[in-house]
């Protein structure tokens, strides 16, 4: 795969309550790309973050329609990655 492209999949991992509770269990989350796949998140993940991934589950996270001063707009959709890596490694989520 591209080395390139590789390096622009992962965007930002997502810090929340919840995925916080999912680190236990050795799950994170990134923002990725929406054109990337699972084959390039798992390379992603494996060579940006030196970790054995054993399965990435990828979903689309639409966008809000909003309001605001009266027109109606909406937020873009997003691609979001739950990435599962094996026992005894982490991520360290607040330097990536």
């Amino acid at each position: 795969m591209n080395q390139e492209k590789l390096l622009k999949t992962l965007l930002m991992p997502i810090v929340s309550e919840k995925i916080t509770t999912l680190s236990a269990h050795n799950q994170y989350a990134f923002k990725v790309r929406m054109d990337s796949s699972k084959r390039e998140i798992k390379a992603a993940v494996e060579i940006l973050l030196g970790v054995n991934v054993e399965n990435v589950t990828t979903l689309i996270v639409k966008g809000k329609k909003k309001i605001f001063k009266g027109r109606i707009g909406s937020r873009p959709n997003w691609k979001k990655a739950m990435v599962k890596v094996s026992a005894g490694q982490i991520i360290d989520v607040s330097s990536t």
